[in-house]
């Protein structure tokens, strides 16, 4: 890791306690109660059990996302591939309404054996809808027939899913929350989940990183290096499916992070894809947690769903790097 990068990262952790903290002190009730958290239990229960996790949370689910599209855009050699354009969100988000479904529409949000059910279920999801993509591209080779794949199972899908949310009206509106994408129900058991998947994803993309550098130089070229390929591309594709399908479980449909993250990181930093799943993941986490403070603090005392304003915010920022590329 070169020095420009050793900076970003430390600024980037820098950023996340700062905001970590205004994170505490943002909510209905306001800053007052972190003033009064010594002395009134009310106010550190709010503190401690909402919006510390809520706000740590927010950025586990960033960072997973910001890993996920960096492995994405690395194995796939697309700047423009995203976890969720592959089928892994529509994937996902179907595990999870056949969870739900035969949860009786109840997330179990203080169950760690809830949460754990659903993360094991996105992961299926997510986990079969990059397969499927993958079956119906044929392989990796042609980027403009895999991501038509990938919406088209998206799609197909996503529709499977409005299936069962219509056969199971309990189910519907646990299912808002997801789709809209909402960080409000993430509590203390899902960010344990959500770090003791993040933690292993990160040192298998780390440790695989030369594959995604001999990838990004061409597939004869990653073939002459002596790479193992096919167990190696695999073990990313698992990579990318469990770290979409956990924050997918956690937190809904949160877009543009994951496809955001890594294009923030190139021009700041010229790495290879070892610090850049790193740093990627750092700037998601970084994201994510800025636009959960931000959907909280817009319209004060409601909230707006984290995953609009990710929509929005990303949208704009991809239509911008659109134009000034086209500049």
């Amino acid at each position: 890791m070169n020095s420009r990068a050793a900076w970003l990262a430390f600024a980037l952790l820098t950023l996340s306690v700062l905001a970590l903290a205004v994170g505490a002190g943002v909510g209905s009730t306001g800053f007052e109660s972190v003033l009064r958290a010594r002395h009134d239990p009310v106010a550190w229960q709010i503190i401690g059990e909402v919006r510390l996790p809520r706000t740590l949370g927010a950025w586990l689910a960033g960072a997973l996302l910001g890993l996920a599209g960096a492995v994405a855009q690395g194995l796939f050699r697309n700047p423009l591939a995203d976890p969720f354009l592959l089928g892994s969100a529509s994937g996902a988000m179907l595990t999870v309404a056949l969870a739900l479904a035969l949860m009786g529409g109840d997330a179990a949000a203080a169950s760690w054996a809830g949460k754990i059910g659903l993360t094991g279920a996105a992961f299926i999801g997510a986990l079969g809808g990059v397969l499927l993509t993958l079956l119906l591209a044929q392989g990796v080779q042609h980027t403009l027939r895999l991501l038509l794949a990938g919406v088209v199972v998206g799609y197909v899908l996503g529709a499977v899913k409005d299936l069962v949310t219509l056969s199971a009206p309990d189910v519907l509106s646990a299912m808002v929350g997801f789709v809209l994408g909402n960080t409000g129900f993430v509590g203390w058991s899902a960010c344990v989940v959500m770090a003791a998947v993040l933690l292993p994803c990160m040192g298998l993309a780390w440790v695989m990183a030369r594959v995604l550098d001999g990838l990004s130089l061409g597939e004869a070229t990653a073939e002459s290096l002596g790479l193992p390929l096919a167990p190696m591309r695999a073990a990313l594709i698992a990579v990318l499916a469990l770290a979409t399908g956990t924050a997918v479980a956690q937190t809904g449909l949160v877009g543009f992070v994951g496809l955001a993250a890594p294009h923030l990181v190139r021009p700041l930093a010229r790495v290879t894809h070892g610090p850049l799943v790193l740093l990627a993941a750092m700037m998601g986490g970084v994201l994510l947690m800025l636009a959960d403070i931000a959907a909280r603090a817009l319209i004060w005392p409601q909230e707006l769903p984290v995953g609009v304003l990710t929509a929005v915010l990303g949208g704009s920022y991809l239509l911008w790097l659109m134009y000034r590329r086209t500049r």
